[in-house]
């Protein structure tokens, strides 16, 4: 196999469809990432503004050229400006899911939600409590129309808090308090950085980089956080549950249809869609044994952890999971779908489905997906790529044999459930040093770096270290894929970490779930500070992005780091023109905020700066 192509990933299923795609003259990310290159020092570094006409601007950082846009705006403000844009799109992308999940839970409350139900109402009443919702004597769809209401009341609240905000220590509430950085609401917030950046508006770094965190905050402990806990409410807690990983999972004998994007009202149904018998019949009248749902992205983390639907792939294999010639269909909603995708199932039998009114691709098979409709609706999608079964062209299906076993669903609730009901276990394994701390790596990935290089080699480094790390994203399924996410993975963590994981039969990396997700991480994050009485900034505890590529993971890094966390990033953000900006992110945040990024592309050494860190957390707390 040509070297160019083993430098491109670790995953040899990859490799093997990398060198299908050259053979057949397909065109691939990474293909367009070369012809690409080089790729603008302006944009990369963040000095180019195009928020007016009078632009757009750039600011010379090396040569004899312009110093100052055309008002007068310096490399500083450029650039923390456009990082403001990055936060508020990201915030906006996640937040947004949360919408529209409380947008279902109030439909489904009113029996208007077309084959959803409340399947987990010990958790309903537990956030009625936190909102203040009576319960005594009421029905669920009562108490959860009450939820939805209040949930839906975040994101236009213009004075605040948001009520998620106040699960995070005491302390950190205070200094987001006093800093003016504690959300008033979610969408408030967002339309606010979009004011702050037009001309003639906010022109101080400081300013604007502070506003950023508060918008993120409202992502992170708001419209994250609700797209989290309502999705449970309607969907189901995770618990463990053992499934497979990679391209390998595809059958040749199946209708395989895969799901992608990013939300759980969607693909749970196409879930249920798929096993309903009137269809499995239809599938096996077409030639077919039957239907086999796979997943990737983040909606794949949504029905992994629900009900073992195994990943086929993380976000750069999506357009090899078509390359196979053995998917019936792509079946879509929003957030990391390449607009490639309709031209190249164009050259397959492939139906690529489009569900959203929001996300609409060139290519696409538009089915229009609302849940008053759902159930009916995914049984049109699934027909429609059931049908397409017979067009399969045998001679250009070719299946990757790799797959490797994973166990999933590790939600707050499961691992306190694993833990005997409470935290003292988890607290004690801390203090005692069998733990050392944890870590959460998320994130994307990108071809800048080598495909799930960063992800893998960072958490093995970790779990070294006895490190625990949770995970979410691209970078859960790139640890399932490796093999990371089973119990036998603890004989490659160090001893106490292993003697943790061995006692309690779990994985030393835990599959959190979808990037939305990271709000589980806070909340653990904050019950653990809770619990010793300190703040979220005193834990041994860090994030990492090795691969991240999306502005939904410039909102997250911010609201993590906002939160008090160290956060290690794989790749520089567009910040470098500035050094001042760099300076306050790098340095002076964890004056103001007790977190800070840090950027390190070498795995190795990134997993270095986070073990140091943690060392030093653990000699402040003197244990």
């Amino acid at each position: 196999m040509k070297e160019e192509i083993l430098k491109k990933s670790i995953d040899p299923t990859v490799h093997d469809m990398l060198a299908v795609a050259e053979a057949a003259h397909l065109e691939t990310a990474w293909d367009r990432y070369q012809k690409q290159l080089p790729q603008c020092g302006f944009g990369e570094t963040g000095v180019c503004c195009r928020n007016c006409s009078m632009g757009p601007c750039r600011i010379d950082l090396f040569g004899d050229g312009p110093t100052k846009g055309v008002c007068g705006a310096t490399a500083d403000i450029i650039v923390a400006r456009n990082l403001l844009r990055m936060i508020a799109a990201g915030a906006a992308a996640h937040s947004d899911h949360g919408r529209d999940i409380a947008h279902t839970l109030v439909l489904t409350a009113k029996g208007k939600g077309g084959g959803y139900e409340i399947k987990d109402v010990a958790k309903l009443h537990r956030l009625a409590a936190e909102y203040g919702i009576p319960t005594e004597g009421r029905t669920k769809e009562e108490i959860a129309l009450d939820l939805g209401k209040a949930a839906y009341a975040e994101f236009g609240n213009q004075e605040g808090p948001i009520r998620f905000t106040r699960r995070a220590p005491a302390k950190r509430v205070a200094l987001w308090e006093k800093l003016n950085i504690d959300p008033r609401g979610i969408d408030r917030e967002i339309v606010e950085c979009l004011h702050r950046t037009h001309i003639g508006v906010d022109n101080d770094a400081v300013n604007l980089i502070l506003h950023g965190l508060r918008t993120s905050l409202g992502d992170g402990w708001g419209g994250s956080m609700i797209a989290t806990e309502l999705s449970d409410v309607l969907f189901g807690t995770p618990k463990p549950i053992w499934s497979e990983a990679n391209m390998g999972v595809l059958d040749e004998k199946m209708v395989n249809i895969l799901v992608h994007g990013h939300e759980p009202t969607l693909s749970e149904m196409i879930v249920a869609a798929s096993q309903d018998p009137e269809l499995v019949a239809l599938a096996k009248s077409k030639g077919a044994e039957g239907i086999k749902l796979v997943g990737t992205c983040c909606t794949g983390n949504e029905v992994l952890m629900r009900h073992g639907i195994p990943p086929a792939g993380n976000f750069l294999q999506q357009e090899l999971l078509i390359m196979t010639g053995a998917v019936e269909a792509v079946i879509v909603d929003v957030q990391c779908i390449m607009p490639a995708l309709g031209p190249l199932a164009g050259c397959f039998h492939t139906k690529f489905i489009s569900t959203s009114y929001k996300a609409k691709f060139p290519g696409a098979t538009h089915i229009e997906f609302h849940e008053e409709h759902a159930f009916e609706t995914a049984k049109q999608i699934v027909r429609t790529a059931i049908e397409a079964f017979p067009n399969r062209m045998k001679d250009k299906v070719h299946i990757p044999k790799e797959k490797s076993a994973l166990m999933a669903g590790f939600s707050v609730e499961a691992i306190v459930g694993a833990l005997g009901g409470t935290l003292d276990p988890l607290l004690e394994a801390i203090k005692s040093g069998a733990i050392q701390g944890i870590v959460a790596v998320v994130g994307c990935n990108n071809p800048k770096i080598q495909h799930d290089y960063g992800h893998i080699n960072l958490v093995k480094e970790l779990i070294k270290h006895n490190i625990l790390v949770v995970n979410t994203g691209c970078n859960a399924i790139a640890c399932a894929k490796a093999g990371l996410l089973l119990p036998e993975a603890a004989e490659m963590a160090g001893d106490g970490l292993k003697a943790v994981c061995k006692a309690l039969g779990i994985p030393p990396v835990l599959h959190m779930g979808s990037c939305v997700d990271i709000s589980r991480i806070l909340v653990a994050c904050a019950a653990i500070a809770n619990a010793l009485g300190v703040d979220i900034s005193d834990l041994p505890v860090a994030g990492a992005a090795p691969e991240w590529m999306s502005e939904k993971a410039v909102s997250i890094g911010a609201y993590v780091v906002a939160s008090g966390i160290y956060t290690v990033l794989g790749i520089a953000p567009p910040v470098l023109g500035s050094m001042s900006v760099v300076e306050l992110l790098t340095a002076g945040a964890e004056g103001v905020v007790g977190g800070k990024f840090a950027v390190e592309p070498d795995p190795f050494k990134a997993a270095a700066l986070i073990v140091d860190h943690v060392a030093a957390k653990r000699r402040a707390l003197g244990i």
